[in-house]
């Protein structure tokens, strides 16, 4: 009886956390954006999976081990959010696998995508010629951003959550001083409170963490 009111407790305990982690950290966990994201999940899972049935490992040890993970979790989603250079290192960051008709190999061959997965990403999206593409990107979540030519690209964001997209700048035709000061006419002194700017035919549409 004893065993199974603990099992029962850590099983409540369990949920009880998943709903407060998920409203804590944010819907996106439920469709994973990041390689953060879905290692979050994976873990969290195993932790609550594997304890569960440990009787071993008490409902008070369950609860230290559930927060401490909340909190390094925390952590980690802080320093992503102020921090550029930690955040490329946890999500990584997008990259150009196609431009203007043409695959860069050695990109393709760094990341993983075979020429078979490429193509098959392509078809996906009714893509069938390499030719037809000006700019293909490989997202952190593993999709493929497809650029045909006569799409509007001018429409790509070029700062999303306090951080400039540096290869959409480029495809843009714009640089950092351009940038900069489209940013001063409309009174932002820092990127960094900028939720999204997006360039639309030379003007920047940016909306803040403000408004």
């Amino acid at each position: 009886m004893f065993i199974n009111a603990t099992l029962i407790a850590k099983l409540v305990l369990g949920i009880v956390f998943l709903i407060v982690h998920i409203n804590l950290f944010g819907k996106s966990n439920l469709a994973p954006t990041s390689p953060m994201d879905q290692i979050q999940n994976y873990v969290l899972g195993a932790i609550v999976g594997g304890v569960i049935y440990n009787a071993d490992i008490t409902v008070l040890d369950f609860f230290f081990v559930l927060v401490t993970w909340a909190l390094l979790c925390m952590v980690i989603k802080v320093l992503k959010e102020h921090n550029g250079f930690f955040k490329k290192i946890i999500d990584g960051s997008t990259v150009s696998l196609v431009t203007n008709g043409k695959i860069d190999v050695s990109s393709c061959m760094k990341y993983g995508v075979s020429a078979n997965d490429l193509m098959l990403k392509l078809r996906s999206q009714g893509v069938y010629e390499i030719s037809k593409i000006r700019k293909a990107y490989f997202e952190q979540s593993g999709q493929l951003t497809v650029i045909s030519y006569g799409d509007d690209m001018l429409r790509l964001p070029l700062i999303v959550d306090g951080h400039v997209d540096e290869d959409a700048l480029e495809a843009t035709g714009h640089d950092q001083e351009w940038l900069d000061a489209q940013l001063k006419k409309q009174g932002y002194s820092q990127i960094s409170s900028v939720y999204l700017a997006e360039n639309d035919s030379g003007k920047l549409k940016i909306t803040g963490y403000n408004n």
